[in-house]
């Protein structure tokens, strides 16, 4: 593809419209001036006020007959009122007719000033605008806004903004509408590509949806596919295609230890497979191969391993971290809680006793004595593998030389963690002169990543795919049960449980909601206790002690528990073979990747297993689509892309953008061809303009590449 000149200039870095006039000046409303609460929506530049796109937009084009308004949708009417109370059943609230030559509205205020009052005095005329309900005498309108009748109209749509707690629309607009006539809006694509791909120009396609026309098809507009949205979309795509690739360029300049892999007997790798007790699959084999050769590089691997539950990958893990020691290197493997965490310091427990590593366990809720003897065996580097939560980026904790760092459920962490994590091998593991030392990385995700997401959030990342099971391990039944039918359940748990199989039973609150009318885990745990007379039931949730909820899962997985009442605490990482049921309550409530990771947590023994998803009717239709998903498919890249396209990626990613959102406009459910497209342009401009490269990412990006390193 030939690359050809931009059309103007570069983007304006000018001061925020009416910068100078909001500086020390207070909002009456109090919470600050104008100005920190155009920073509260990250508005700071001319250039963000002008990508400060609306939410939706209005019609205040029309005025509309009285009659014509419908329940549910917003109206515009012009009227004389005809009648004002203030009535005081139920409540306090200010009460008014509206009437024209088609019919009357009621008019109502919950709260309202002595203004307001008088403003609705008998006679007068008004235009108002708001959503009408049905009320128990006809339509009405519940805080309605209020204007003179027969004022002019709008000649276009009227654009709603996101705002913050302060911030009327109405500075909103103003502040924009400065912007846009200040600042240059050039086009940072060139003009081929442009044309090419079909694109409008980026002038027309900002001007088009901060003041679209009644012409402009709304309905498009609101469903961000008309082509000024499909421009900007683009444009988003695109700069976050060459962040990424400039985030992998940059990590490649860096330096890491090369850790070659030992070959032969005594190698650490050939080791620990003899004692494994159990051949790796092909799939595993080939991941461990991809990530060995990763770590004998000189820059740093930034490589995910996804697999589904049960894959196999903490072993796949393990492997790299034998690799890792027998090249003279420290190992640290970071997991969100202390459940998961202790799940693997137990699984590797066993292998580094028979292969005489040296293994810590670091979690902030050690007796401090216990805490202090790790710090001091990491500091040293007596520890070589170091197991643990988040206490492992605290300032307290210095490596002596980490080679490579492994983190669990990657997307449960926050950018910054994971960054402080990697920097521990920055500051405590470089040499002298050897500053741009980082260790290797490897994060894991039983939540498998759809390849539109893969091609955008994940583009600056290697991955490796566990896409087969172990051999032995049966699918796991899944049944769709009403509430209703919850003695039934209970009878079958208690026969479950006098058979010799354990069972989870998971609630997803733990104390009562004045707002969900949802079974508690406490509650259910007094109630389950009561219905099952000589079966043991635990409980174990977030808020417990962690010794308590550490001692409870010990229980559990020895079999002294028969049923474990729990929340979502042990959605991943628990891995109990005896226990081959599972009841999740109000399943209609729980995402469909939080579905099928705790689905995985049976299926793990000999037994055949059995999900049971019980449901409170009447269902809603996004939750009707997850738990039929569920039913029909158990493969997690199926999940996985059926997830990303009921509710976004925002699940899958995580704290991947540690609430910056990267992609605002962009819908990866929807733009799977933009995205492609975006790809292709971006290698083709780094290429061959590094100069369009820099003036894009200045316009879309505002420094935020750094989140990307993670």
């Amino acid at each position: 593809m030939g690359i050809g000149s931009p059309t103007t200039g570069s983007p304006t870095t000018a001061a925020a419209p009416g910068a100078k006039r909001a500086a020390g000046a207070k909002s009456r409303a109090g919470g600050g001036s104008i100005a920190d609460k155009f920073r509260r929506l990250g508005l700071l530049r001319a250039q963000d006020f002008v990508l400060h796109l609306p939410l939706r937009y209005e019609d205040e084009t029309r005025v509309q007959p009285i009659r014509s308004l419908r329940p549910g949708l917003p109206g515009q009417v012009e009227g004389e009122v005809i009648r004002c109370d203030v009535t005081y059943r139920p409540r306090r609230q200010l009460v008014a007719i509206l009437r024209d030559d088609s019919g009357e509205l009621g008019l109502r205020w919950l709260t309202f000033y002595p203004s307001q009052l008088q403003q609705m005095q008998e006679g007068r005329r008004w235009r108002v605008r708001g959503e009408v309900r049905g009320g128990m005498f006809g339509i009405e309108m519940i805080h309605p806004r209020v204007t003179t009748a027969g004022a002019p109209l709008p000649a276009s749509l009227t654009p709603v903004y996101p705002t913050t707690e302060g911030l009327a629309q109405a500075s909103l607009r103003r502040a924009i509408a400065e912007a846009l006539s200040s600042c240059p809006l050039d086009d940072t694509l060139p003009q081929s590509v442009v044309e090419r791909l079909g694109l409008m120009p980026f002038a027309q396609a900002i001007q088009t949806l901060h003041g679209p026309t009644p012409d402009d098809d709304a309905d498009a507009l609101l469903e961000h596919t008309h082509p000024a949205w499909l421009r900007v979309k683009f444009d988003e795509l695109l700069a976050q295609q060459l962040s990424l690739a400039a985030a992998r360029e940059a990590r490649r300049a860096k330096r890491a230890p090369a850790l070659a892999r030992r070959e032969g007997a005594a190698g650490l790798c050939t080791r620990l497979l003899s004692v494994l007790g159990f051949e790796l699959t092909a799939a595993q084999q080939r991941v461990v191969s991809e990530i060995g050769d990763d770590l004998t590089r000189t820059y740093p691997m930034h490589r995910l391993l996804q697999g589904d539950v049960g894959s196999g990958k903490t072993v796949v893990a393990a492997m790299a971290a034998m690799q890792a020691i027998d090249a003279g290197m420290q190992v640290a493997v970071m997991a969100p809680t202390e459940i998961l965490a202790e799940q693997h310091f137990q699984k590797m427990r066993g292998w580094c006793d028979a292969l005489g590593v040296e293994l810590r366990w670091l979690t902030g809720s050690m007796p401090a004595r216990a805490r202090r003897d790790a710090v001091q065996a990491i500091a040293s580097g007596q520890a070589r593998l170091v197991v643990g939560t988040q206490a492992l980026i605290q300032d307290s904790v210095r490596f002596r030389d980490l080679g490579l760092v492994v983190v669990d459920e990657q997307h449960r962490f926050g950018v910054a963690q994971r960054l402080d994590l990697t920097r521990k091998g920055e500051e405590e593991g470089a040499s002298p002169g050897n500053s741009d030392f980082v260790p290797h990385q490897l994060t894991m995700s039983a939540t498998p990543i759809p390849r539109t997401l893969a091609m955008t959030f994940f583009a600056d990342l290697e991955v490796s795919s566990i896409d087969s099971m172990p051999p032995g391990r049966k699918p796991v039944t899944t049944k769709l049960v009403s509430s209703e039918r919850r003695a039934e359940i209970v009878a079958h748990v208690i026969h479950a449980a006098r058979a010799g199989t354990q069972t989870y039973w998971v609630c997803p609150l733990v104390e009562e909601s004045e707002t969900l009318d949802l079974q508690t885990a406490v509650d259910t745990h007094v109630t389950l206790a009561q219905s099952m007379p000589g079966l043991v039931v635990g409980l174990v949730h977030g808020r417990m002690p962690t010794a308590e909820k550490a001692a409870v899962m010990r229980a559990f997985r020895a079999g002294d528990i028969h049923v474990l009442v729990a929340t979502t605490v042990i959605e991943v990482g628990v891995d109990v073979p005896n226990a081959a049921l599972m009841v999740v309550e109000h399943a209609e409530r729980f995402g469909l990747a939080q579905l099928h990771q705790l689905r995985g947590r049976v299926g793990r023994g000999q037994a055949q297993s059995v999900c049971v998803l019980m449901f409170l009717v009447p269902l809603s239709m996004l939750a009707r689509e997850r738990l039929r998903a569920m039913y029909e498919t158990q493969d997690g890249f199926e999940i996985a892309q059926r997830d990303l396209d009921l509710r976004g990626p925002g699940e899958l990613l995580g704290a991947r953008q540690s609430g910056m959102a990267l992609l605002k406009f962009a819908d990866l459910a929807q733009d799977g061809t933009l995205v492609r497209a975006a790809r292709e342009v971006a290698i083709d401009l780094r290429k061959d303009a590094p100069e369009i490269v820099e003036r894009h990412l200045a316009r879309w990006m505002r420094g935020r590449e750094d989140f990307l390193r993670s």
